[in-house]
This record gives structure tokens, sequence and C-alpha cells, in this order.
């Protein structure tokens, strides 16, 4: 028998026309608390310079953060964590990669980015960007993100807001953010009207789907608790990566996720 679409036909329409899609309830909550619990111990482990094996551990640049006591308190993000058990059985889960398998076009899928992003009380936005922007890749399309809402995000805690159909559009020039005491890493796209953006609100659990060409933002975290949030991104197996050639470093990892091998029928 014939499996059936991971994607529904709702989910395929809003894809195509707006560039993402939500799933509420994807998740079990506990499943991001997991990883949250995780990453707060490698923040730790970082503090007092013990091993993280291999993680990447960010701090929030802001001046008025860096003297937080709690070393989570005052982190922006950690990369390089998909093959870490928490965070590999969910980006590996079949409910998932077939998910992304359907939009991308193969079963034959990479995760190759991997972080977890804490946006503390008082952590800035980061600016209008592409994903895209970030992958020098070979071919530079398709690249799918998922977000899983760790935390419940609104507009206090700083959520995201998308612009819908930007994922249209080609990649547009990107300049450094221009805050000082901006987010190593952070860029801004400045020649585009965002008036169409929209909110996205999300609970534990909820996860957004999203085209990496999808022009997106986050605002500040004006609230008294932490905006968690866990984000991949995939792309088809083999996929050429050039970061590393054209800007001399690399947060990528690329692992594998799905394998047409691996596919059952339903």
């Amino acid at each position: 028998m014939r499996a059936l679409p991971a994607v529904s036909d709702a989910q395929r329409a809003s894809w195509e026309q707006d560039g993402f899609f939500r799933i509420d309830g994807f998740a079990d909550p506990e499943v991001g608390a997991r990883m949250e619990a995780q990453v707060v111990e490698l923040a730790r482990a970082a503090a007092v310079d013990d091993d993280v094996d291999g993680a990447l551990v960010l701090p929030e640049q802001q001046a008025d953060m860096a003297d937080i006591a709690a070393p989570e308190d005052r982190l922006s993000k950690i990369f390089l964590l998909a093959r870490r058990p928490a965070f590999h059985g969910f980006v590996t889960d079949p409910r998932l990669t077939a998910i992304v398998a359907e939009l991308i076009g193969t079963d034959d899928l990479d995760c190759f980015l991997s972080q977890f992003i804490f946006k503390n009380p008082g952590a800035w936005g980061q600016p209008w960007h592409q994903d895209s922007y970030y992958f020098p890749f070979d071919p530079p399309r398709p690249v799918v993100g998922v977000w899983l809402a760790v935390t419940e995000a609104t507009l206090d805690n700083g959520c995201l807001h998308v612009l819908p159909g930007s994922h249209r559009e080609p990649v547009h020039e990107h300049v450094p953010d221009r805050r000082e005491g901006a987010n190593y890493g952070y860029v801004e796209i400045v020649d585009h009207d965002m008036v169409a953006s929209e909110p996205v609100l999300m609970s534990p659990g909820d996860l957004l789907v999203f085209d990496s060409h999808l022009m997106h933002c986050s605002t500040d975290n004006r609230s008294p608790g932490r905006r968690a949030a866990m984000v991949f991104h995939l792309a088809a197996a083999g996929t050429v990566d050039r970061t590393v050639e054209l800007r001399g470093y690399t947060v990528n990892d690329w692992m594998p996720a799905r394998r047409s091998t691996e596919r059952v029928a339903s």
C-alpha cells in the first residue's frame, strides 16, 4: 500500500504561497524540556572550561548581560548539537523527516545545522534576514528549516516575525547588524519593505517549517522569562557546502537524517 503524504494539501498550499507552515502540538513539550536541560548542562560546563565535546557556545554580546550570574542566562546560542541523543532523536524522527523529504523531494536527507536559541530576558532580537545568506551551497536550494518551540513564543518575549511570500525572492543584500553590541554573525536586510510581516505565536511543542529564503526576524525579549527554541536545517544528501572555502569557518556538521533505504511504506 502506498504511504500517505506527510504534508497535507493545506500545508503544501501554505508552503508554496507563504514559504512556511506550522504544526501545533507536533512534539510533547517534554521533548523540548530535555533539550533545554542538556544545553544548560553544556552552558555550565563551558563556564568553567569543562569539555563540551565540540559544541559551540556563544554568549549574548550586550554589555548589560555580561554580569548575570547563571551561565545559561547570559548565552545566545549553542551550535553543533544534532549528534547528541536528545537532539538526534528528534531530527531523525520519521514523522519529521517524512515532512522534510516531501518538501525537498528526496528521501536522502542530511541535517547540517543545529542550534539551541536561549533568548533570555533582556536579549535583543535578530534583524530581518534570510537563512540562505549563510548557506553558500551547490545546489543552493531547497533547504528546509524546522523551528521547535521549547517555551512559549509571544510578542513580549521576542517571537519570530515572518514575511509571507518572501521565499520566492532571491537572497537580498545583507549588511552587518548596525547596533553596537550586536551578537556575532548577525546581519540584516535593509532594502525591503516588511510592512506585511506577521508574528508567529507558538506554544511548547509547536513546530514551524520554513523555506531558507523566507525573510524573518525576532524582537527583543521584554519579559521576565526565557524564550527558548531549537532549530535544525536540512538539505539533500550530497549537497556541496562551500562555507569554509568562502568564509574560512563553519558551524555546519553534515549528518545523515534520513535515507531512502530506511523508508518503510505503510
